[in-house]
């Protein structure tokens, strides 16, 4: 069971999913109020949130800023994966020698989590070579101050790496699992019931989240039954009923 939303969650969740990611603080607030948060409450996190630097606050309208734009950012390109064809490569990421301080270290290993590059072993890190070298350039720019970057082909099975390293089954099990649960919650959004609108918030964040980790690997060393770009599919139709719901619930 997912832990219960604070008034932070709701209004980053609320923002990373509007394009662009401003709002006003009545919305927040408004929104906050169905998952039972009090306006206090909110406001007061509205404002640690633009202490942090998490939030710009213009005249009552809050937008996203710093990490949590750049986390919109990824979750923006987890829809439509900058894929290429892949003719076998892999992209092999060795970390250069020499003493790195341990907020560097932890910097790059988050690096490599948003680029999907799997840890091979110790300073060692790989992935298929199918993915768009500008990806995330904020991203790349950090991996080119601490690794060097080559390009091979693995002596064993490709698809033996990719079960190992990328752990595919639990990723596309619990993706069967959020379309089900899409499904299962779908009509009382087709019914314009408002009450459903804090449910299908916390499953709505959680298909995103989920659609981040996805490793977007190549056709060719994923299942036949791979339910990612269903996920993805499923998802779209049941935001755009999401959206029509919370917009319905804002003017009321």
């Amino acid at each position: 069971m997912s832990k219960p939303f604070s008034a932070r969650n709701v209004v980053a969740s609320l923002l990373l999913g509007t394009i662009p990611p401003r709002l006003s603080s009545r919305r927040l607030v408004a929104l906050a109020e169905a998952f039972g948060i009090a306006e206090g409450t909110t406001r007061v996190a509205l404002t640690r949130m633009v202490e942090r630097g998490e939030l710009i606050n213009r005249a009552g309208i809050y937008e996203l800023t710093g990490t949590l734009r750049e986390r919109q950012d990824r979750q923006e390109a987890s829809f439509a994966p900058l894929t290429r064809s892949w003719n076998g490569d892999w992209e092999l990421f060795v970390i250069t020698r020499g003493a790195r301080h341990s907020s560097d270290r932890a910097a790059l290993r988050k690096a490599f989590g948003h680029l999907h590059i799997a840890e091979l072993r110790d300073g060692v890190w790989i992935r298929p070579n199918n993915l768009d070298p500008a990806r995330l350039p904020s991203v790349q720019r950090l991996l080119a101050a601490q690794v060097d970057r080559w390009v091979g082909r693995p002596s064993v099975a490709s698809q033996v790496v990719v079960g190992d390293l990328f752990e595919t089954d639990s990723w596309a099990n619990a993706a069967r699992g959020l379309i089900d649960s899409m499904t299962s919650t779908e009509h009382s959004l087709e019914v314009n019931d408002h009450t459903a609108l804090a449910p299908s918030f916390v499953l709505s964040a959680e298909v995103v989240r989920h659609l981040v980790a996805d490793p977007r690997l190549p056709v060719e060393l994923l299942p036949s039954d791979w339910p990612g770009e269903e996920l993805r599919d499923r998802y779209g139709a049941y935001n755009k009923t999401y959206r029509a719901v919370l917009a319905d619930f804002f003017a009321a």
